[in-house]
């Protein structure tokens, strides 16, 4: 049996019920036997700033640790005004610093955007990607995962439609290879 790699998941929507938290959800019952999700909640992280870090808060220190703890990193996002949410934005900084020990490093991550619009968060999805450079977290290239219209994915209980579930299977699935290459390297 290979081994099971821990995936920290982060969901850019803090709403119970968002669309982007549903697709995590989806994902980690979809999600090969090697992979085990566990999504990583960001609502209560201050706002990162630097003069509170000599005593960090309790939440920074969970929130780092989840992360650091965990093999690979997958984002889950919606867009807002073409770009990140704030939330996601604040836990990527949270967990980039202090400077020299950022949690983010050398994961094999990957992004997937879903959006009631008819790009799913394309530009969200790229912007989150510039940053993931930066912090050295090789994030897959292929396949891109943009759902759009994601309002009509899922029924009244959340459960993902028949029209959706293949692609975020081919989606799970291409990131379970990517994270097992990866850290067989």
């Amino acid at each position: 049996m290979s081994k099971v790699y821990t995936i920290a998941v982060l969901v850019g929507s803090l709403r119970k019920q968002s669309i982007n938290r549903k697709v995590a959800l989806a994902l980690a019952e979809l999600a090969p036997a090697n992979l085990r999700l566990n999504i990583v909640e960001i609502g209560d992280l201050p706002l990162y700033n630097e003069d509170i870090d000599v005593t960090p808060p309790a939440a920074y220190s969970t929130f780092r640790q989840q992360v650091s703890s965990s093999d690979a990193v997958l984002f889950v996002t919606p867009e807002y005004n073409r770009s990140v949410p704030a939330p996601l934005k604040n836990a990527i900084d949270v967990g980039s610093r202090p400077y020299g020990k950022s949690v983010w490093g050398g994961k094999p991550g990957a992004v997937i955007s879903a959006s009631p619009g008819a790009i799913g968060g394309f530009g969200a999805n790229h912007h989150l990607r510039q940053s993931m450079v930066f912090l050295n977290v090789p994030c897959m290239q292929q396949p891109e995962a943009y759902l759009s219209n994601a309002g009509t994915a899922f029924d009244e209980s959340g459960k993902v439609s028949d029209s959706v579930r293949p692609f975020l299977q081919s989606f799970i699935n291409a990131y379970a290879e990517w994270v097992e290459q990866f850290k067989k390297d």
